[in-house]
């Protein structure tokens, strides 16, 4: 262990330690919660924007993001499930805003093969689900996505989230209902 290395003691530090020093403008900490947790956000990333050129901008404005509030951030333990609040936030902004530039493009060179009506269906089932997932909490809009976009199992949401799984279940279940209700018009 070298004594010079300012980075020494935090790489074995928890992560309410690291947060905690990070949120106090320290940059070595700051550089050790980036080495821990961007490979799983950059996989978590992946996951929401099917491994598109935009994961390494998502990751990268996530960070920024976290720089900037982390002093915010109440219990410094939770730090895990924050950063990964803070990335889908912003994955999913990137797929709102691909998805609304896909369907301007579709709509002004659409083949002539699908009907009008067809498309005026397709777009307006999308529009109804974005609006059925702006309509959900935070909490359960971003169980709903580790789970139905991202695939992850309800103990991996569970303690990615640092919640019970009977939690995670019951905010998915709740989830699921009310995109149900509102997407009932579309089946």
């Amino acid at each position: 262990m070298d004594p010079q290395d300012p980075d020494r003691g935090l790489s074995a530090a928890s992560d309410a330690i690291v947060a905690g020093r990070a949120a106090d403008g320290d940059l070595d900490a700051f550089e050790v919660l980036v080495r821990r947790h961007a490979p799983m956000m950059r996989a978590y990333a992946r996951r929401i924007l099917a491994a598109t050129d935009e994961v390494d901008d998502v990751v990268q404005e996530s960070w920024m993001v976290a720089w900037k509030q982390l002093p915010e951030l109440n219990d410094p333990s939770k730090v895990r499930g924050w950063l990964m609040r803070v990335l889908s936030r912003k994955a999913l902004d990137r797929v709102r805003v691909r998805r609304y530039h896909s369907d301007i493009t579709q709509i002004e060179v659409a083949s002539p093969r699908p009907a009008p009506a067809q498309l005026v269906e397709q777009q307006s089932a999308l529009s109804g689900l974005t609006a059925a997932l702006a309509e959900l909490d935070d909490n359960q809009r971003q169980v709903w996505i580790l789970r139905e976009w991202a695939g992850y199992s309800y103990d991996e949401i569970a303690a990615d989230l640092n919640l019970s799984r009977s939690t995670v279940r019951g905010m998915l279940a709740r989830a699921r209902k009310k995109i149900v209700d509102r997407m009932e018009g579309w089946r």
